[in-house]
């Protein structure tokens, strides 16, 4: 098994043209990593820097947004450095730490978004109890579980996929996603079972415990005032947006690895790239438009900022 870790090399073969487009596929992706960066690191500094947003909420979406930069890195540098590549090569062990990163970070983004769900019931159902509940120590353990659940999990069905044996060493993708099953000569019992155990345990509970949550603060806000509802309305949509780009990509992602072989190449790489470019670059807009308090923090972040530049250049 270590000979076949340390040894094997994989052909990334989801790339169309590669070779004919490699320096605007560089170009354009190195943009989108940029922006996805750029744009996530401000909010998460924004709250930061401002005490007023050092709460449940707003650490949540920091967490959730330092999230997706991870999610990130997991995949474009490798694109980066593939795109000026003459060959897309991987070695079996790179693919399957890979493989662990961006399911590990993925699957986290289901519990931070319940932990939001939770701490959006106790504000508006149980407004007099949320400081007793919401503590530091309650925000603690809701991050710790929200990556070291999925890590636990994923860890099992990575240990399984470096025992199994290989028979194609061609990996229809452009990135280590759950296409690296097709590789294998026969899917372990361990791999089929746990794989549903982890499916249920990282998605949809999570998602249950998601919608269960949000349809209680809809009904309560529903007997109550405008002012409650219009409330209720503001801080909900953004994580309900959120969830609904994140499910429809991670449906992308499971059906990836279980359409036929003769799927048309560009196809599967515009369906692979749904899944680490909109969503990465729909969190920041999000929360930034969305989010009252952020937004206007921006707003004076970069007013501030242009009046500086003014200043220095003596406009």
């Amino acid at each position: 098994m270590d000979e076949v870790l340390n040894a094997t090399y994989l052909t990334l073969d989801g790339y169309v043209e590669v070779n004919k487009y490699r320096y605007v596929y560089f170009f354009i992706f190195f943009i989108l990593y940029s922006l996805i960066i750029c744009s996530n690191s401000t909010i998460v500094y924004i709250i930061w820097i401002h005490k007023n947003l050092h709460e449940p909420m707003y650490i949540f979406i920091a967490a959730l947004l330092l999230n997706c930069v991870l999610y990130s890195t997991t995949v474009y540098p490798k694109l980066l450095i593939d795109f000026l590549s003459e060959k897309q090569v991987t070695t079996y062990s790179a693919c399957l730490f890979q493989f662990f990163t961006f399911y590990t970070l993925g699957s986290s983004e289901f519990f931070l978004l319940a932990a939001m769900a939770y701490d959006r019931y106790v504000a508006i159902c149980k407004p007099l109890q949320y400081q007793t509940i919401m503590g530091k120590t309650t925000v603690s353990i809701f991050l710790a579980v929200a990556w070291l659940v999925p890590a636990c999990h994923i860890v099992v069905l990575t240990a399984g996929s470096a025992e199994a044996t290989l028979c194609n060493f061609n990996l229809k993708g452009i990135f280590c996603n759950n296409a690296v099953y097709t590789l294998q000569c026969v899917k372990s019992r361990l791999i089929t079972v746990f794989g549903v155990v982890a499916l249920i345990d990282l998605v949809i509970l999570p998602m249950l415990f998601i919608v269960f949550t949000y349809s209680n603060i809809f009904i309560l806000t529903y007997q109550s005032c405008k002012e409650v509802r219009k409330k209720a309305a503001e801080t909900c949509l953004p994580h309900l947006l959120v969830l609904f780009s994140f499910s429809c990509l991670s449906i992308y992602d499971v059906s990836i690895a279980r359409v036929e072989s003769d799927f048309p190449k560009t196809a599967r790489l515009i369906m692979t790239l749904q899944i680490v470019l909109y969503h990465p670059l729909f969190n920041p807009f999000i929360y930034g438009l969305k989010m009252k308090d952020i937004s206007k923090q921006l707003k004076r972040f970069f007013y501030h900022d242009k009046i500086i530049s003014c200043i220095n250049s003596e406009c």
